[in-house]
């Protein structure tokens, strides 16, 4: 059923361990590094109530119970475009893009449901665990995240040659569940209500059964867990300086794993390497398109303030920049066209899911992230040097200086200096700030480096074809296999 934003925030007050710039946070909820992005979440709790957005945001199951669309899981294209539908009507209402709040990440378990045949190889109570866990996101209306990578130490030995809890892993079973220790990143970790604890790419060799290969769903106020913050960028500056800074920064967290007891229920896999490396090769078929979306949602914000700022000076009308805009454009639209495709030629799963189509999703995810920081550098040129030298907010509302800001930031009746200078701190903050620059790696590495993004093309693309059509053309023999 659906909650509220307040039943979501008195949830965060559950014990949890976080500690910030060196210091216990006492209340996430009104904590200031966190509160900007509780509230929004709240907010996506609140939405799916009014009479504006519960069409667009929820719907009715068979058993008559209201849930959301964000955390249906997808049998048809038209789930698909609802989900899509969704985001864009959350983000639009919230004015930003924000990216860990959980329809992003329940995926990843749509995906571990899908490889329900190999958990049962290991114990069938795995294969129902998924199941139950799947429904109780639903059902319960959880903001659920997903926990990934480790500290990893030294990449060129195997963790057992290093210190152990470089990559999280399993130290004993109890008849109560297993225990595990380590340490995982995770984004929102600290304002979420549970993660999907799953391994990282991992050095198995030849082993079946390793004592690293678990995935487990943790509480976030379990005992033992403690979440290591980084500093948040909220407060830093003035909010009227830095608009996006001090609303939508997500807080990345170090998850620390000392000795958690994890219930058998909640025990999704363990010690068979089949299936952690099934769930890392099929991870992100889902997800995936949750984030190419917000990259997309990102484009827009560049292509709007991008135009703003040409516009105000005439500067729209000369072919350079138009070039350069359509280059956002093309930008934008190759990430359009790849999600619209990869649902319109949409695969069954083995579960009977509608799978977006894995070659086209994951290759616009590849031009989604390879493609960001040069369109940021376009965006960068096309809003101009003003966004990197003009003064702030309080230079503006100064008594003794406000007469030249206002002077020389008015250009013209529509734009005064107050909407100026607003302007060019949302481009700052979206193109130049440390904010910026944390979310474009963020981007880069959200769902695994560029070299997986790109590994993900080559085992999802069908090779035959191309292979079928050359040796039609070379009128190769027949002795040449495509296979």
């Amino acid at each position: 059923m659906l909650r509220t934003g307040n039943e979501y925030k008195e949830s965060l007050d559950d014990g949890r361990v976080v500690y910030m710039d060196g210091e216990r946070v006492e209340k996430v909820s009104t904590h200031p590094a966190f509160k900007p992005l509780v509230d929004i979440r709240a907010r996506m709790f609140d939405m799916p109530h009014t009479e504006e957005h519960q069409d667009l945001l929820s719907y009715t199951d068979e058993s008559g119970d209201t849930n959301a669309i964000l955390l249906k899981m997808p049998y048809d294209q038209q789930d698909w475009h609802q989900k899509r539908t969704a985001v864009d009507t959350v983000l639009n209402d919230i004015g930003g893009v924000v990216t860990r709040v959980g329809d992003e990440t329940v995926g990843e378990m749509w995906s571990l449901y899908d490889g329900s045949d190999v958990l049962a190889e290991i114990d069938p109570r795995f294969a129902e665990n998924i199941k139950n866990h799947i429904d109780r996101v639903i059902r319960n209306d959880i903001f659920h995240v997903s926990a990934n990578t480790d500290p990893k130490g030294d990449r060129s030995k195997r963790p057992q040659e290093q210190d152990p809890d470089m990559l999280l892993h399993v130290v004993r079973e109890t008849d109560a569940g297993i225990v595990i220790r380590g340490a995982k990143y995770e984004t929102a970790s600290a304002y979420a209500e549970q993660a999907f604890v799953k391994p990282t790419i991992a050095n198995w060799g030849d082993q079946k059964l390793s004592d690293y290969a678990v995935g487990v769903i943790s509480p976030m106020n379990a005992k033992g867990i403690t979440h290591i913050c980084r500093s948040g960028f909220a407060g830093r500056g003035s909010a009227k300086d830095y608009p996006l800074s001090n609303k939508f920064d997500e807080i990345d967290t170090l998850m620390i794993f000392d000795d958690v007891l994890i219930p058998w229920e909640d025990v999704l896999f363990y010690q068979h390497t089949r299936a952690a490396t099934f769930i890392r090769s099929t991870l992100h078929r889902y997800s995936a398109f949750s984030f190419v979306q917000r990259i997309q949602k990102t484009a827009d914000m560049m292509i709007g303030a991008a135009m703003f700022n040409v516009r105000q000076t005439g500067l729209d009308k000369q072919q350079a920049v138009r070039e350069k805009l359509a280059q956002l454009v093309c930008y934008r639209e190759g990430i359009n066209a790849h999600l619209t495709a990869a649902i319109a030629t949409g695969v069954v799963s083995p579960k009977g899911l509608l799978m977006p189509n894995p070659s086209l999703l994951y290759t616009g995810r590849v031009l989604a992230c390879s493609q960001l920081h040069h369109m940021m550098h376009i965006a960068r040129e096309l809003c101009g040097g003003q966004i990197c030298v003009t003064p702030d907010s309080v230079n503006f509302e100064s008594e003794e200086v406000s007469f030249w800001l206002n002077k020389y930031y008015s250009i013209n009746e529509d734009w005064q200096s107050e909407d100026r200078r607003k302007l060019l701190a949302m481009a700052r903050d979206l193109l130049n700030s440390d904010y910026a620059g944390h979310k474009l790696t963020f981007q880069l590495f959200a769902q695994s480096p560029p070299f997986a993004h790109l590994n993900a093309v080559y085992v999802n693309f069908d090779f035959k074809e191309p292979m079928r059509f050359v040796k039609k053309a070379a009128n190769l023999s027949d002795a040449i296999s495509i296979d």
